[in-house]
């Protein structure tokens, strides 16, 4: 088949553009806009350093300063991949796209992208509890949940500044949020057409990313999907992870990178094990966050944290 290559790259372009609108850590990948890829599991991120202020000297002028910018390579620890059968009997050149854009669709959105943003949360934490940037022992409840929110958002902000600040907050915390006693309410129905309305989308004008509880962990196992057990692949919850109730970050400071690798795509005359096409899916993604913005994270967790 002449255009299995253009094939394998739409498939790659999509699968991309795929992963950017359904996951729901999509804007921590707006941070890497000066990370250099040219493929492989390695990028380099750019490290900016420069001299303060000094006085102006009417004699001599300016105080002589220095910036540097310099690039760290860095690599993905996140190596994740599939093989695809579609059997030539249900498959056949006509359809081919249609049934593997479908199937490849539909894994991207039940298995990786739940996935990825797992990771990402769970590293965050892991960092934030690291560095000290993280408190536990609290079960949120309507009576002082936006207190401890707020408390948390003001902590973050006397850091940054003016810099806009991201809540990231599982559907479950969210919940009790939403029924607050500390929220005054005020019912308008006729304005919306007789649908009662009681979101809660903002908090101190920092927006509420809502994510599956089930995503928002201190810890996962990612299975490998050979070894006993694991043949499914995927990943749970790790024994000893906590519940994260909200992630409180400022906007430029996680930097999050995903990409599909080549897909590699064989027809049933190359397939050499069985008389099928044949799909090669692997991903490539990780986190950083800089070690100077580290400071700019806060994480709440239930459980207590030693």
């Amino acid at each position: 088949m002449a255009n299995v290559l253009a094939y394998a790259q739409i498939f790659q372009e999509q699968l991309d553009k795929q992963v950017l609108a359904g996951a729901t850590s999509s804007w921590m990948e707006g941070n890497a806009g000066l990370v250099q890829y040219n493929g492989g599991n390695t990028v380099k991120i750019p490290k900016i350093t420069m001299d303060g202020l000094g006085n102006y000297n009417r004699e001599t002028g300016f105080v002589g300063g220095s910036a540097t910018l310099s690039y760290e390579t860095m690599t993905m620890s996140q190596d994740r991949g599939r093989s695809f059968s579609l059997d030539s009997m249900d498959v056949n050149e006509t359809n081919f796209v249609a049934n593997a854009s479908t199937l490849m669709s539909e894994f991207q959105r039940v298995q990786v992208i739940p996935e990825i943003d797992a990771f990402r949360y769970s590293k965050i934490s892991s960092l934030a509890i690291a560095g000290s940037r993280a408190s536990g022992g609290y079960t949120p409840a309507v009576a002082d949940i936006l207190s401890k929110l707020k408390a948390d958002i003001a902590a973050v902000q006397d850091v940054v500044g003016a810099i806009p600040l991201v809540i990231t907050m599982s559907t479950t915390t969210l919940g009790v949020l939403e029924n607050s006693s500390e929220i005054a309410k005020q019912l308008n129905v006729g304005a919306f057409n007789g649908v009662v309305g009681s979101e809660v989308k903002f908090v101190d004008e920092c927006p509420i990313v809502e994510v599956p509880s089930a995503r928002l962990k201190t810890a996962y196992t990612f299975y490998d999907g050979k070894t006993a057990g694991q043949e499914a692949g995927g990943f749970v919850a790790a024994g000893t992870a906590k519940t994260i109730n909200w992630i409180i970050s400022a906007q430029n400071a996680p930097i999050a990178i995903s990409k599909t690798d080549t897909i590699r795509i064989f027809t049933p005359e190359l397939n050499q094990t069985a008389d099928a096409w044949k799909v090669d899916y692997r991903k490539y993604h990780d986190l950083w966050i800089p070690d100077n913005k580290l400071a700019t994270v806060f994480v709440n967790v239930k459980e207590a944290l030693a």
